[in-house]
């Protein structure tokens, strides 16, 4: 009983610190926001790579097929924290800012010799950012000068709440499913003031909330290429949709002398949604002590409209439009080493995790690509042996992340992943003699 309540008040731990923000990057202000990595800690380790992993030991939500092989008379529960630095440059200024996050809480247990389950919570976007620039307009007719200043903030996202399963019809192969919640907000707002007082404080405010549904099915399938090597293969497939939310631009004119505020309200209907993704990936495994593979994934954001305000002919709109993603295309190598993974020596246990990515961009900025991805990340699983435990493993890992565009923001973020899995034995029955 224990157990479940620790599980529980975990689980809470994460919904709260899913409420905060998980970045300080400008370039969450287009879009949905940050794409989140939704991995866990030992994919992380591998820069998230993840289709073809069959662990026993630890939660692959990136393929929901893989909950089939978790090992019988086990709960596993892991759950994740991040810390990062960003350094961002722009027109040769350089500033630094840092942010840490709960990043997921994930269990699995077996339900059957063939079908495990698996359960947990973890963010989709992030939207964080807080900047200005300022101007100086000049008047060369009557030789005066007006300061103008543009404010840009935002925040929110959207998280995911999710239950999955998967099943072996028969050795090697198996089928999976997650059915998830998505839900969250965000407000994104610009504000244009002016040192002279004659002129009007233009604020425009974007809000959304989302409350809906996402389907994830996984495939994956293991072949035996000898003694000490086989092969697996796995496939993924997201269900892109709407999410029957109703996006709102306000505009907020302010009289600066007399603080009096004009406000127009623009909305569209159905205005959101998530693109259909497709991933593929393998891993070789020799012995459960060498296993490299790889991953690519698609989304077709191409294919996603988004809401946008402009100006035409003095007339104001507020309406879709099927300009502002491109599709994402995402290809990750990595591998994991571990000398002996049943071992009875400390250093014989411990998994030395590497990987790399490059992704192109998902948004379009001012009708051009935004900024591509480029990462790489080395990790440990840290076995915890005592007593009363020895399949327990802490997974940390560190990333170095860069994303650029050109005449855009350049981003070099370095980023600490801490994750830990508990794999207790729950469902043994004793015997008394």
């Amino acid at each position: 009983m224990k157990k479940i309540v620790c599980s529980v008040l975990m689980a809470l731990m994460a919904i709260a610190g899913m409420a905060q923000s998980g970045t300080n990057s400008p370039y969450s202000q287009y879009g949905l926001g940050q794409l989140s990595e939704q991995t866990s800690g030992f994919n992380r380790g591998m820069n998230g790579l993840g289709y073809g992993f069959r662990e026993h030991n630890q939660v692959n939500f990136l393929n929901p097929a893989s909950y089939a092989s978790i090992d019988s008379l086990t709960f596993i529960f892991d759950a994740g924290i991040s810390g990062h630095i960003t350094n961002f440059k722009e027109g040769g200024k350089s500033k630094n800012a840092q942010n840490a996050n709960f990043e997921y809480a994930v269990a699995a247990f077996k339900v059957g010799k063939r079908v495990g389950v698996s359960f947990g919570i973890l963010p989709y976007t992030n939207v964080g950012y807080n900047y200005s620039n300022t101007q100086t307009l000049y008047d060369n007719l009557y030789g005066t000068k007006t300061t103008t200043t543009n404010l840009y903030s935002g925040s929110g996202g959207l998280h995911q709440v999710y239950l999955g399963a998967g099943w072996m019809p028969f050795k090697g192969f198996s089928i999976g499913a997650n059915v998830s919640y998505l839900w969250g907000d965000y407000e994104r707002s610009i504000t244009n003031s002016y040192s002279d007082a004659n002129v009007n404080t233009l604020s425009k405010i974007y809000t959304a909330t989302v409350n809906n549904y996402k389907l994830d099915f996984g495939v994956q399938y293991t072949a035996k290429l000898s003694k000490r090597d086989e092969l697996t293969v796995g496939l993924t497939y997201g269900l892109g949709h709407k999410l029957n939310a109703d996006p709102m631009c306000k505009i907020i004119s302010t009289n600066s002398q007399t603080t009096v505020s004009d406000t127009t309200t623009y909305s569209v209907a159905n205005g959101l949604a998530v693109p259909s993704t497709f991933g593929a990936g393998f891993v070789w495994n020799r012995e459960n002590r060498l296993k490299i593979g790889a991953d690519y994934s698609l989304q077709k954001w191409s294919s996603v409209e988004f809401p946008y305000y402009s100006v035409v002919n003095e007339k104001p709109t507020y309406q879709l439009s099927d300009k502002a993603f491109t599709d994402r295309h995402k290809l990750t190598i990595g591998g994991d080493y571990c000398p002996r993974e049943r071992g009875n020596k400390f250093f014989q246990r411990v998994h030395y995790r590497f990987g790399a990515s490059y992704a192109t961009p998902y948004l379009r900025i001012n009708g051009q690509d935004g900024p591509k991805e480029i990462s790489v990340s080395a990790g440990v699983g840290v076995p915890i042996m005592n007593k009363w435990n020895s399949r327990s493993m802490l997974n940390v890992s560190a990333q170095w992340v860069r994303q650029d565009a050109k005449s855009l923001l350049t981003e070099n973020t370095f980023r600490i992943n801490i994750g830990l899995t508990f794999n207790e034995r729950w469902f043994a029955k004793w015997k008394v003699e």
